[in-house]
């Protein structure tokens, strides 16, 4: 498999592939597991998300391997609402390459800040990818942290 990354804006008729690949990079966290598989809905991502141009998809040659999804918020910054990375390809940079995608599209929505609700065993991740923990906030299964990456075009 060659690992050229490529990305794109998901189509309609993958939704269910990339749910497929959301539940499976999900579930292998043993931590998650039972709360996930009591509640299917958790692990949906809406259509409006990918009609909208909201989803990035990462590809390599034999298919795809992870996506994003970047919402505007009501005060004109984005929020990573999801990424997600098919399991057998972690530690390969597809994860960072989607968020550099991310940052790429809020910029060129002219949005300064990119928002996240990290998952606590996330947080080294994105500070290494230079955002910033604000507050630990609810979710549904368990607190997580709002963080935050000021960005500008170079």
């Amino acid at each position: 498999m060659s690992n050229i990354l490529t990305f794109r804006l998901a189509v309609p008729s993958e939704q269910r592939a990339l749910e497929n690949l959301q539940r499976d990079a999900s579930l292998v966290w043993e931590d998650d597991r039972a709360a996930l598989l009591e509640h299917p809905d958790a692990i949906e991502l809406p259509i409006e998300q990918i009609t909208g141009g909201r989803t990035i998809v990462a590809e390599r040659v034999g298919g795809t391997v992870g996506f994003a999804v970047v919402l505007r918020r009501e005060d004109g910054d984005a929020e990573l609402d999801g990424l997600f990375v098919d399991p057998r390809c972690w530690g390969q940079g597809i994860g960072r390459a989607l968020i550099a995608e991310s940052v790429n599209l809020s910029l060129e929505e002219g949005c300064s800040v990119l928002h996240v609700i990290a998952n606590p065993r996330a947080m080294d991740f994105y500070k290494k990818l230079g955002f910033l923990a604000l507050v630990e906030v609810p979710t549904r299964f368990r607190p997580a942290f709002r963080m935050r990456k000021d960005i500008v075009k170079s």
